[in-house]
């Protein structure tokens, strides 16, 4: 499954050009690595980086605040142009911002005032995988400062740059090698076993990761045994060719 990068950002009609290029940039580089962006399908920097992955063939969703095309258009004023997929929740503007963060493996804050400032809050709170496009504006260049005020560990990681294509690279190499064990708090995720559990561990035949009692992110039983994933990532690894890795397990024994 592709990996979905919400971006989140101001929606105003007065941002400078050069900052609307930069969210352009941003969005071809999400859609170069073929990702899926999401944003609220709202106008401003948010289309302006849809409009940069639509360019480039990439996937476009837009979480909506109405309830139907008509109100989306006539009512929020918001755009349907460069979304592949537009998505009615009919939850508002402030309940929209809700379904965006927890749509998104990866949030990234572009520019932004009052509204960005809650997507940020609610990324943080549950401790997403965050990138800010530093050098645009409003609330991307007042983040940190307002997470350090916070003084609060959710287990939220934040990557500043002010380099589209070099923030996105990042994101995806944090988020690949890292950040997937426990992308939220709503994710139990794992850590590596210190030397006095391993003994009670089992091991990930994909990976190797040996994992403590209970903290499995996935189960499978073949042949009467049950094998345990420190990922679903790995799981499904091991769903497209047991034999393969139950092959493997028996050879190292």
């Amino acid at each position: 499954m592709p990996l979905k990068i919400g971006v989140m950002g101001g929606a105003g009609s007065d941002i400078p050009a050069h900052y609307l290029d930069r969210a352009a940039r941003l969005g071809e580089e999400i859609a170069a690595q073929g990702c899926i962006i999401i944003t609220g399908a709202c106008p401003g920097l948010p289309l302006a980086a849809a409009q940069g992955a639509s360019k480039q063939g990439g996937t476009v969703i837009g979480i909506s605040p109405a309830l139907s095309l008509d109100e989306h258009a006539y009512k929020y004023g918001s755009p349907t142009l460069a979304h592949n997929v537009l998505i009615f929740t009919g939850s508002g503007l402030m309940g929209r911002e809700v379904v965006n963060i927890h749509s998104s493996d990866i949030v990234v804050i572009v520019g932004g005032r009052s509204g960005t400032l809650g997507e940020l809050a609610i990324a943080y709170d549950e401790g997403k995988l965050i990138g800010v496009l530093t050098g645009t504006g409003g609330i991307s260049d007042m983040v940190q400062s307002i997470l350090e005020t916070c003084h609060k560990e959710t287990g939220a990681r934040v990557i500043y740059n002010d380099d589209p294509q070099q923030l996105v690279n990042e994101l995806l190499e944090v988020y690949r090698n890292e950040h997937f064990r426990r992308p939220s708090v709503f994710c139990r995720g794992v850590q590596a076993a210190s030397p006095i559990t391993i003994a009670n561990g089992k091991k990930d035949i994909v990976c190797g990761m040996i994992l403590e009692p209970g903290s499995a992110a996935a189960r499978r039983e073949q042949n009467g045994s049950e094998y345990v994933f420190c990922s679903l990532h790995c799981a499904e690894k091991f769903d497209a060719q047991p034999s393969f890795y139950l092959e493997s397990e028996k050879s190292n024994s």
